[in-house]
C-alpha cells in the first residue's frame, strides 16, 4: 500500500465508522460496515455509487467500469454479472480478514467484551468457495477479481446455544481497521501465483493442501476452479485421487 492509499482508506474509514460510532455505537449503520467503507474507499464520489445499470444497481459505476463489493453469497452476483459483463469491465471485490480481533456483544445490555486476536490469518484460498459459485463467469475477459486483505474488529452476539453462548452465535458486524494489501486476478494466468513454488508435480489435492496449509476440502474446491480456468490440468490418478499439474 502506498502512503496515499493508506491515507485514502483512513479517510473512508473515518467517514463511515468514526462519527457514526461516536454518536450511536456499533452496528447502527444501515449498511454493513466493511462494504460501506470499501465502497467509500474505491469511489469517494457519491455520484458513482449505487448507480442503476441494465435493470440492476451497481455498487460503483464510473461509466467505463463497474465495481461490485461482495462480502459473501456470490450466488447473488450471477444476475448482475449476466447483465454487466457484456457492457464493460467488472471488478468484484471480496474482503478477507487478514487478522481479526473478536469482540462479544451482549444482546440484552449492549455490553462489549473480549478483544481476542483470532489465530487464523487470511489467505487468497479463502475466496474459492465463493468463486466456485460464479465459476461459469470466471473466464470472461471483462471480469476481474480483487481480494482486499483487511485487519478487522469482528463483533459477535452472545446468542449461541452453548453454556457460554458463543457456539452457534451470530456475527453482528465487522469493522475494518486497515487495508493491508490487495491481490488481483485479471486473467486465468494470474491464478498461477496460487501454486506454491517447489510443489512437486504431479500433486494430489491432499499434497496441495499440505503445501499451502489449508483443509483438504478447501484444496479440492481451489483445484476444481483452477482446472476450470485451465490453470492446472488433471494428468491421471493416484488411487482414488486426481493428479494435477500447473499448465504452462
Amino acid at each position: 500500500m502506498t502512503e496515499s492509499e493508506i491515507l485514502r482508506f483512513g479517510q473512508a474509514r473515518e467517514k463511515i465508522v468514526g462519527k457514526a460510532r461516536e454518536r450511536n455505537g456499533i452496528g447502527t449503520l444501515s449498511e454493513k460496515t466493511v462494504h460501506a467503507v470499501l465502497k467509500e474507499y474505491y469511489a469517494p464520489d457519491p455520484s458513482v455509487q449505487e448507480v442503476p445499470v441494465a435493470g440492476c444497481v451497481a455498487d460503483i459505476c464510473t461509466g467505463s467500469e463497474i465495481v461490485e463489493i461482495q462480502t459473501r453469497g456470490f450466488h447473488r452476483l450471477r444476475p448482475k454479472l449476466e447483465r454487466f459483463l457484456p457492457l464493460c469491465p467488472v471488478t468484484v471485490v471480496y474482503p478477507i480478514p487478514l487478522q481479526k480481533t473478536v469482540h462479544w456483544v451482549d444482546p440484552d445490555t449492549g455490553e462489549i467484551s473480549g478483544g481476542r486476536k483470532s489465530p487464523q490469518k487470511g489467505t487468497p484460498y479463502m475466496a474459492f468457495p465463493e468463486l466456485y459459485r460464479i465459476k461459469p463467469f470466471l473466464k470472461d475477459p471483462n471480469l476481474r477479481i480483487r481480494l482486499a486483505f483487511l485487519n478487522m474488529e469482528e463483533y459477535k452476539l452472545l446468542n449461541g446455544w452453548s453454556y457460554d453462548k458463543k457456539r452457534g452465535s451470530s456475527r453482528f458486524d465487522r469493522i475494518p481497521v486497515s487495508l493491508e494489501y490487495e491481490v488481483e486476478f485479471t486473467c486465468p494466468r494470474d491464478y498461477l501465483q496460487l501454486i506454491p513454488y517447489g510443489l512437486e508435480e504431479p500433486f494430489t489435492a491432499a499434497r496441495f493442501a499440505k503445501a499451502v496449509r489449508i483443509r483438504r476440502e478447501l484444496a479440492g474446491t481451489v483445484l476444481n476452479v483452477l482446472a476450470f480456468l485451465e490453470t492446472v490440468e488433471v494428468v491421471g490418478r493416484e488411487g482414488r485421487a486426481y493428479l494435477y499439474r500447473a499448465k504452462e
